[in-house]
């Protein structure tokens, strides 16, 4: 992956933290939870070339308002090319969010 999309959290006996991965869905919408332990990079494009704008806290669920592809990114849910857009100018790796399905689950960016 060459750029750390990630930072993980450990508990003392070295296994990673374990943290809900339920998709919730409410009135303002579906939001999808961050691979337990990650506290994951937002970027301002589809690729870690992009700008890092915020990094997301451990436990962290997010919207998926649309999905865009890019630069290939290997993470707790495999490897895959699509990334999330989460805000307006904001995405992050698909592979570090708990969709419950590989491939698209929101429509394509424009």
């Amino acid at each position: 992956m060459g750029v750390e999309e990630h930072t993980q959290e450990t508990t003392t006996a070295g296994e990673t933290a374990s943290e809900d991965l339920t998709v919730e869905t409410t009135a303002s919408g579906t939001r999808y939870p961050i691979a337990p332990g990650y506290r994951v990079n937002v970027r301002t494009g589809p690729g870690t070339s992009y700008r890092i704008v915020r990094t997301l806290p451990y436990g962290q669920k997010i919207p998926i308002y649309c999905q865009k592809p890019g630069e290939r990114v290997t993470g707790p849910y495999g490897t895959s090319n699509l990334w999330d857009n989460i805000a307006n100018g904001q995405f992050v790796a698909d592979a570090y969010v708990y969709t419950g399905r590989d491939g698209y689950i929101a429509p394509r960016c424009d």
